[in-house]
């Protein structure tokens, strides 16, 4: 890319070093937000002093991650993070996938993983993002607006990527990552629930290219409560069950239903068990007991069906929409207007 050097320096002299510019295998660039290593710990302090898996990749540890600090568009079938633009939406989860691992190795959609350290390092370093989750603007502070890319023909709907004010950002600061909270749900890789059964990919390894992530693929673990992961559907894996107009963990699901279903994040409950630090990690489970907005959690347990992540809510979902927010009752292959994603790379 022509004066790519200038516009890196740009970049990192204007946020001090957090953001810099990464080019796919084609030359193109991606704006991305650069994300230390941190220890579980240091992202709440009810979890263990170890590495969180968001910095682990094929067994070893890296220093760094890169995140894409804009909601992602699509330009010949790659992603890209880039400002002022209409994100991507109405896209598949495997369409979001291939366009991000179409830019080249260590590129992929953003693990879960990676999404829970940014939610517990926003709630612990005691700011929560707001941003476009009613209808171009913040719920509860209606004059923080984004610069509208659609309209239904009633509605704004979506916003241009970093086109709000500083508290659309992680950080409530210029050099954050964007639009967290709301516009569009953000598909996530490396999570999915069958039929109830919580489903991971150890670590960040989902953004190894050779990571299959299939409807029938070997490389899904199921979890059991001391935190070991096992083969999907061995006894008494960790599962989603609904009591109460609660979700909460089981190792039987007495309530099952082919239907979206919700709570609170911060509501949900553990049924009796033990919590492994895991789900707290991946912000699929509250790691403490205060703190947190009104996020929902979303869920669809039916029989047999496979149910991948949308985070952060969209441009309706209201108070309901923010970090901890998350949709776990929709198939891969749904796509909608308030549906998009974001690339992260695991590279040098």
């Amino acid at each position: 890319m022509a004066n790519f050097d200038d516009l890196k320096l740009s970049v990192e002299a204007l946020s001090g070093g957090t953001n810099t510019v990464k080019l796919d295998d084609i030359g193109m660039p991606s704006i991305m937000f650069v994300l230390p290593k941190y220890l579980s710990s240091q992202l709440n302090s009810n979890l263990g002093a170890t590495v969180h898996p968001a910095w682990k990749l094929n067994n070893a540890e890296k220093d760094k991650v890169y995140i894409s600090k804009y909601q992602n568009i699509v330009v010949n079938n790659r992603a890209y993070s880039l400002p002022m633009q209409d994100p991507k939406a109405q896209i598949t989860w495997d369409t979001a996938l291939a366009a991000c691992r179409a830019k080249g190795e260590y590129w992929g959609l953003t693990p879960m993983a990676l999404w829970g350290a940014i939610a517990l390092w926003c709630k612990t370093n005691g700011f929560m993002p707001r941003g476009n989750n009613n209808y171009g603007k913040d719920y509860s502070y209606t004059f923080e607006k984004g610069v509208v890319t659609y309209n239904d023909g009633t509605n704004d709907c979506r916003t241009a990527t970093g086109s709000g004010p500083n508290s659309w950002n992680h950080n409530n600061a210029p050099d954050g990552i964007a639009d967290l909270n709301g516009n569009v749900s953000e598909w996530c890789a490396g999570f999915r629930v069958v039929g109830g059964e919580i489903q991971v990919i150890p670590d960040a390894d989902c953004m190894l290219s050779t990571c299959d992530m299939s409807a029938s693929s070997t490389h899904w673990k199921a979890i059991l409560q001391d935190g070991t992961l096992v083969a999907p559907g061995e006894a008494n894996t960790l599962k989603y069950d609904y009591v109460s107009s609660k979700w909460q963990l089981a190792t039987t699901i007495t309530s099952q239903a082919d239907s979206s279903r919700s709570c609170a994040f911060k509501d949900m409950q553990n049924g009796g068990l033990t919590v492994p630090q895991l789900l707290k990690e991946l912000a699929v489970f509250p790691a403490d007991g205060s703190g947190y907005n009104t996020e929902s959690f979303y869920l669809n347990n039916g029989a047999g069906l496979e149910r991948f992540p949308l985070r952060g809510g969209n441009w309706l979902i209201t108070s309901g929409a923010g970090v901890f927010n998350s949709g776990l009752n929709y198939p891969r292959t749904y796509t909608n207007t308030a549906v998009g994603f974001r690339s992260a790379f695991y590279g040098a």
